[in-house]
């Protein structure tokens, strides 16, 4: 039986509660124990142990990240539970280290990563998918959604992680078109998440 933690890195405003978050989770964790996958969760930002979240990621197969996209990256509550999650799992448990090696200091940083697993980062943002990919669109210049998310790319494959198609769903505040955003998500899950794993 496969094994995936699912990840609510949402952060709570008066704006923005949630909802669609939890919708897309919701959806996706319907569609995994559909498939008779066994799922832990984590809501990054109610309390947690973090030996047990270390655990979690040792003991996962995949990682299904679902969170909104807040000033170009995640959420401060997910950026902590990362800080003290991915710390906590950096010298031994998720990883050895950087990667380096006493005998060459200078080769292989960030390549000390213990899991053999996956990764899915699934975003909801409020720039339309018009703004990517365009260099016409000057505040983008042109990069990808995966280009805007290499940050956490970087720190899945710190560990090991190997990615899976990102998600994106566009313009959520300003236009959105969630009907739409949920079946594009549901063929996602199905073709690049449950075919895949």
């Amino acid at each position: 039986m496969k094994k995936v933690l699912v990840i609510n890195g949402h952060q709570y405003y008066p704006f923005s509660e949630g909802k669609l978050t939890k919708t897309f989770i919701d959806k996706a964790v319907s569609m995994f124990e559909g498939e008779e996958f066994e799922v832990k969760m984590t809501n990054a930002q109610e309390a947690y142990d973090v030996e047990e979240e270390v655990e979690k990621f040792f003991w996962a197969d995949v990682v299904f990240l679902q969170t909104p996209l807040n000033w170009m990256g995640v959420t401060w509550s997910f950026k902590k539970y990362m800080d003290d999650v991915f710390t906590a799992g950096m010298m031994g448990k998720l990883s050895n280290g950087d990667g380096r090696k006493e005998e060459a200091p200078k080769k292989n940083y960030g390549l000390g990563g213990l899991l053999d697993g996956k990764y899915m980062i699934s975003v909801s943002a409020n720039a339309p998918k018009e703004a990517f990919n365009n260099k016409n669109e000057t505040f983008f210049d042109g990069i990808s959604e995966d280009d805007l998310l290499l940050p956490m790319h970087l720190n899945f494959k710190w560990f090991g992680l190997k990615p899976l198609k990102t998600f994106f769903s566009y313009d959520v505040m300003k236009n959105p078109e969630i009907d739409n955003d949920l079946a594009r998500f549901e063929q996602h899950i199905q073709q690049e998440f449950i075919s895949k794993i």
